[in-house]
């Protein structure tokens, strides 16, 4: 039991960096996000993954009609708000307007999948193992 603690905590640490690290470049990226240091930045990727874990899906229930009527894509604009709600509760996250956090929560979503995959796709089987199947 205490492996899978280990691990958990491992695993969390590991999602926290990524999202640090994609903020941080979506900061370089796009001229209207801005942090005023190290701690900001730390900040807002915890918070955001806080966020993203319990007032998102409660948004995304929410405006579930919405979200089916456009077919998926409000939960662009829903990434967005996390985004902003993350730059308003954090001092030192600068935000500039809606339209920056729309295509930086995409830029960071993309970035963020791409690096958790090629971070932990050592424990992530894409073959099954030599000799065997996965069923």
């Amino acid at each position: 039991m205490r492996r899978t603690m280990v691990d958990n905590l491992n695993s969390l640490l590991l999602h926290w960096a990524v999202t640090a690290l994609a903020l941080w470049l979506a900061s370089r990226v796009f001229p209207g996000i801005r942090f005023a240091g190290l701690p900001s930045l730390l900040a807002s990727a915890l918070l955001l993954g806080v966020v993203n874990a319990f007032v998102r899906p409660v948004l995304i229930l929410l405006t579930l009609p919405l979200t089916l009527v456009t077919l998926g894509f409000f939960l662009l604009v829903i990434n967005a708000l996390m985004l902003k709600l993350v730059a308003a509760l954090v001092r030192g996250f600068q935000l500039s307007g809606f339209w920056t956090a729309f295509f930086a929560s995409i830029f960071v979503s993309i970035l963020s999948f791409m690096i958790d995959f090629l971070v932990a796709r050592e424990s992530v089987p894409l073959l099954p193992p030599p000799g065997g199947t996965w069923i």
